[in-house]
Parts: C-alpha cells; structure tokens; sequence
C-alpha cells in the first residue's frame, strides 16, 4: 500500500461527516474570558462569526449545483506530519542534487501539512509513465517526473472541475485542428526543416499552449513535448491542465499566483498584451506604486479590498470577494470573447467553444467585483465606454474588412502563400493584433492600448485594405512583387 493511502489529514473536515463543523445557522462558541475586554472581544467574535455565517450561506446556495467531484479518496487521506524513511531519503537526495527543489518545498504548504515527494510522483507500477529511480529498483515503488493535474486533483477536485469547464481547458486542444497554424509554424516559421521545423512550436507556442505529452520507451517524457508549462496540456492519463502555470513548482503559493507576473508570462506581446495594458491601466499603476505593502497571504477565500487597493487579474477573474466565490473557471465572468477575429457575446457551455460562458451572468458578477470599490454609476458607466468601443470594432472594421476580403477570394484574387500577401498580411494584423489590442486596451481601461496601439493602427490598416481591394478589383489582377511591409508598429 503506498502512502497516498496511509497519508493521513486528520482534519475533520475531511474525516466524512462535518461533526467539527458547525451546522449552518450555528456560530462556534466563543471561550470566555475574565479580562475586562471579555464582553467587547466576545461580542467582536459573535459579530465576525455571524458575517463569516452570512456569507457562508449565500456562496452555499451560489454552489448548490456544482460537482465537486469524487471526494473519497479525500476522505479517506489523515495528515501524519512525520515522514517516511523513503519520502527521507528523497529529500536527502534531493537537497545534494537539486537543492533549489528542496528550499522551495520546505517553504510550502505541503512541506507544512507533511506532503512529500511521493505524494504527488509516484505512480503505479502499470502507469504508462512509470519509471524507477536507481534507488528504487528492486522495491515495489514506481514514480513519475510528470505530476498531472488528475494527481493534484485528489486534494483539490474543486479547482480541477471548475478549470476542465474553463477556457483554459482548450488552450491547447483549439489547436489541433487548425492547419492554417500549423502550417504557419512549421513550413513558414520552421521553414519545413526535415529535422528542426517544430523548434518555433517547442520554444514558443507549446509553452503558453501546451501540447499532448508523449512518453519515450522508458516511459518518460520526450524532449519534443518536455518541459513545458502550457496550460492545456494533455498529459498521459488523459487529465488536461497545468497547475505549476501559475502555481510555480515546488512553493505552488497562492501569494504568486494572485500577483500579475503569474498571468504575464503567457498574456503579453502583441497579440495579447493583457499585462502592459494592466500596467498602462489606473489599477497597474497603484500596483506598482503599492504592490510591495499589500497582504498577499489571505485564506482563499478572504482576500479582499483592504489586502489590497487595486485588483490584480486573479482579484476580478478568480478571486472570492463580497458574496462571489473563488473560481478557477476563467470565463465564469466574462460577457465577450475579445480574442476572436469578431467579438460575441458568450452564449454557450461547449469549452470547445470561442463563446463558452454565460455572458449576461458573466457580466453581472464582474459588476459585483467592481462594485467592492467603485459606485453604481462610475461601473455602468465604465462598461458603456467599453462595450462602444468593441462594438464599433466589429461593426466599421471587422464586418467590412471580412466583407472585402471574401469578394477578393471569390474573384481567385488572394495569393495562396498568405504570408506573401499584403491583403491577407494587413488583414490578420487587423483583428489578431490592433483589433485585440484595441478591444482588451478598452475593456481592462489601458487607455494607450485602445487608442494609439489599437484605433489608431487599425484606420491606417484599414484604409490600406481599402486601396488594395480597389486596385485589385477594377484590374482584376493582384499588384506584381513582394509585399511592401506594414504601416505602424504591428
């Protein structure tokens, strides 16, 4: 029997019925205290249990229907602090050979609640990623450099079922079966290369993505898929995910992934420059003025403005605050898809789909965020500027430029390599590059991203589409040459 099973987190809410807990409509009893303060701590107390009560109540009717997933081999886990004479010997090893791994798992909470090394590597012996250290030849003990997120799901099958149903989820399955990418990537970017055309995807795109991890004879992970810390990847017991994204391994803190540099490594650039618009933003810049003095540590779902005095990215996506619960379902609060080359409201419970959410519910919670620190009138007000501009992306640039495009295909007036055609060139930068900026500049307030990076490139495209499909419409042929490069930064 391996220690997953004997692990034991004597908590007891976790030991089956919630005896230690109070029922709901119950506060816990306050201790007396013969201090001259006793009257005023206890009716302080009171006071705390009955708001904490309160909101217990109204996030336990928000979650009435969610499925929290299997729980009984939550249950059955008893937190023992002491460690084996195994899990020992990793650590041993460990501290001599890697020691950055150890100085970061001695300052987590699972070094904290006796959560060693085996806990979350070692698998099964019939695993298909299973494998023996030299240490471990000869015993009955198998592990796995790989730890998915069906593993880290075994102590929180909450947050793993709110991320499967999440955009996230589909970061990298939304690739698979798009051959205009891949085409993009290997035969332009990679150049065909007979042996190094997937050098752009391993150093680039399956890093933010993620990709499906395969395993060699030993059963270990290629260099071709490995490592990597895409969101959507597929790991070989068939889980999607990665935890470590914003849960850098071996810390997996909640203080750094609350932080904006945890969303920053993948939402930035110029296709998708969510970070230096919430830096350009009035929130980025309390941030930076005032980040360092915040409080970073709160339980999860107690952090609240007074921790902080601007949101960060998981405050106004994730976070519990007022009566919203913590999510890890990134497009519970959403009411646009701003990244598709036309914006919609979100409309659908498919995460294959570029409009999952619900966008009016989406809506009315984001208000609920905004509402802990702004009015009534400055939040209505706030996403009638924004909402303006997305639609007037859709609705002057978007339609119209898709409009030109499609007679210039029927009329066979495309080149069939886009990347050798202004049209097509000038077109994707339209909407994957200044439409996004201007729709994300818009509606996270980076007032710089919507207008010179956003409105602004995207007349100079758009006028430029214009003369193109002019020209090659009343000559029926397309202009001879190269492509004469882009106007603007793109």
């Amino acid at each position: 029997m391996n220690r997953w099973t004997t692990l034991a987190l004597s908590l007891a809410l976790f030991a089956g019925p919630a005896a230690a807990q109070p029922e709901l409509g119950q506060s816990n009893p306050v201790q007396s205290d013969p201090s001259p303060r006793a009257g005023t701590q206890q009716e302080a107390a009171e006071k705390d249990a009955a708001t904490g009560q309160d909101k217990a109540q109204v996030n336990a009717q928000d979650n009435a229907t969610e499925t929290l997933g299997d729980l009984s081999q939550v249950r059955s886990i008893v937190i023992d602090r002491g460690v084996t004479k195994l899990s020992k010997s990793c650590i041993e090893c460990h501290k001599q050979d890697n020691p950055g791994i150890i100085s970061d798992w001695k300052r987590s909470r699972h070094a904290h609640v006796g959560v060693t090394c085996l806990d979350c590597h070692q698998v099964s012996a019939d695993a298909p990623n299973a494998t023996q250290h030299e240490s471990l030849v000869g015993t009955d003990t198998y592990i796995s450099v790989l730890v998915s997120p069906d593993t880290c799901g075994r102590c929180h099958p909450r947050e793993q079922e709110q991320f499967n149903r999440s955009g996230h989820v589909r970061a990298y399955r939304q690739q698979i079966p798009k051959d205009d990418l891949h085409a993009l990537v290997h035969m332009h970017e990679g150049r065909g290369h007979p042996e190094l055309s997937a050098a752009p995807d391993m150093t680039g795109c399956m890093q933010c993505h993620g990709t499906e991890i395969t395993l060699d004879d030993d059963g270990r992970p290629t260099a071709r898929t490995w490592p990597n810390s895409g969101m959507g990847n597929i790991y070989p017991d068939g889980s999607t995910g990665s935890c470590v994204a914003c849960h850098t391994r071996h810390r997996f803190s909640i203080e750094e992934a609350r932080r904006p540099a945890a969303c920053a490594s993948c939402h930035l650039g110029p296709d998708h420059p969510d970070i230096e618009v919430y830096e350009n933003s009035k929130h980025g810049q309390l941030y930076a003025t005032e980040g360092h003095e915040w409080r970073w540590d709160s339980a999860a779902d107690a952090w609240e403005p007074g921790d902080y005095r601007a949101p960060t990215c998981a405050t106004c996506h994730m976070s519990g605050i007022g009566t919203l619960s913590t999510t890890h379902d990134i497009s519970e609060r959403l009411y646009w898809n701003l990244w598709a080359k036309r914006s919609g409201v979100r409309d659908s419970d498919d995460v294959m789909s570029p409009l999952l959410g619900d966008g009016p519910e989406g809506r009315k919670k984001m208000k609920q965020v905004c509402s802990a620190c702004h009015g009534e009138l400055h939040t209505e007000s706030f996403f009638h500027q924004a909402d303006a501009a997305v639609r007037l992306y859709n609705e002057a640039y978007w339609d119209p430029a898709k409009e030109m495009r499609d007679e210039l295909a029927a009329e066979g007036l495309l080149k069939e390599n886009p990347w050798k055609d202004d049209f097509q060139i000038t077109f994707y930068h339209l909407w994957h590059h200044e439409g996004r900026r201007a729709r994300h500049g818009a509606m996270m307030a980076g007032p710089d991203w919507a207008h010179w990076h956003g409105f602004f490139q995207l007349q100079q495209s758009f006028y430029k589409l214009e003369a193109i499909h002019k020209a090659r419409m009343e000559t029926g042929q397309i202009e001879p040459g190269p492509p004469k490069g882009m106007s603007g930064d793109h």
